[in-house]
């Protein structure tokens, strides 16, 4: 009448869920296929927290700097030059010793007492030398990096990293130097008005350029960098705006040739400031160690004046 019933071949709960296949996804036991992994959302990047009391910290740092070679060149006369090298020459100690710590070349020590010995010469002969020009300036360089690259092989431990340090070495040489520049250019007519108007770009761009990063570090321009775009373009922008208005106020100087002066100066020093966040972050990323924390906040504004005072004086040569 009706077939025999069968037994069942799986009793309790020891039946298989049909779901419970191969093929499918998430499953114990197999990997994931690469539809499965083309699926999962892309792993975010910490960004490096911003913080604002440090950026309004770099921020006043910069105006201090901007204020104390600025009213330095004022004091510069024909007569007087010394009181404004004694103030180039303390800036150039900063500088040595901020980027010194931050790039630590092989033979760091040597390097930086070569680089001292470098900016006191290059004080010196500014201020002494007949014809303001850049010519003995150069021959200090030259001799300066010598100096330095023969330090470093004096230790077969430094000699291995003669070559990867050569680029700090000269970054080191010059950027004493290129202060040094401003001496010079303060013995060129009208060399004064142009300091006043170059540094206060700078300083104005640099400072408008942390304070923008302390309220609105956005958009990010790496998310190692702690360092917005925003505050970048606005530096460069209200930077040379300042050094425009200067230029129709002092003699010898229109609105647009004040602006052009300033707009060099003010795009150079962010420029630089930002590029040593940049290379700081490189450096953690190799595993490197963090740089000493002053120095380290130090660099960028040093930088941005180191490069401002050169472009100054070749504004003026080239211009003026």
């Amino acid at each position: 009448m009706f077939p025999p019933a069968q037994s069942d071949p799986w009793p309790g709960n020891d039946r298989p869920d049909p779901h419970d296949q191969p093929g499918r996804p998430g499953r114990p036991g197999r990997a994931d296929s690469d539809a499965d992994l083309e699926e999962r959302p892309p792993e975010v990047e910490e960004e490096t927290p911003v913080r604002p009391r440090l950026s309004a910290a770099i921020a006043g740092f910069a105006a201090l700097l901007g204020l104390g070679l600025v009213f330095g060149a004022q004091t510069s006369s024909p007569d007087s030059r010394i009181p404004f090298a004694i103030v180039v020459f303390g800036v150039q100690v900063l500088f040595v010793l901020a980027w010194t710590m931050a790039m630590r070349p092989a033979a760091y020590l040597m390097v930086g007492a070569v680089c001292l010995v470098v900016a006191a010469a290059a004080d010196v002969v500014a201020v002494r030398s007949q014809i303001a020009g850049l010519g003995p300036l150069g021959y200090i360089t030259v001799a300066g990096l010598g100096a330095g690259v023969v330090g470093q092989l004096v230790r077969p431990a430094d000699r291995k990293r003669v070559t990867e340090s050569l680029g700090a070495t000269l970054l080191l040489v010059v950027g004493v130097v290129a202060f040094a520049t401003l001496i010079t250019l303060s013995r060129v007519p009208r060399g004064t008005q142009v300091i006043f108007v170059c540094l206060t770009a700078t300083a104005v761009a640099l400072v408008v350029a942390r304070l923008t990063d302390a309220f609105y570090p956005r958009p990010r321009l790496a998310p190692q960098v702690p360092r917005g775009a925003t505050g970048v373009v606005a530096g460069a922008m209200v930077g040379t705006l300042a050094s425009a208005v200067l230029g129709s106020f002092l003699y010898s100087f229109r609105p647009l040739s004040g602006a052009l002066i300033g707009l060099v100066a003010a795009t150079a020093a962010v420029l630089v400031d930002l590029a040593a966040e940049y290379a700081e972050a490189g450096r953690q990323m190799a595993g490197e160690a963090p740089t000493m924390w002053v120095a380290r906040h130090m660099q960028g504004p040093l930088g941005g004046f180191a490069l401002a005072a050169p472009a100054a004086y070749a504004m003026t040569i080239l211009f003026l």
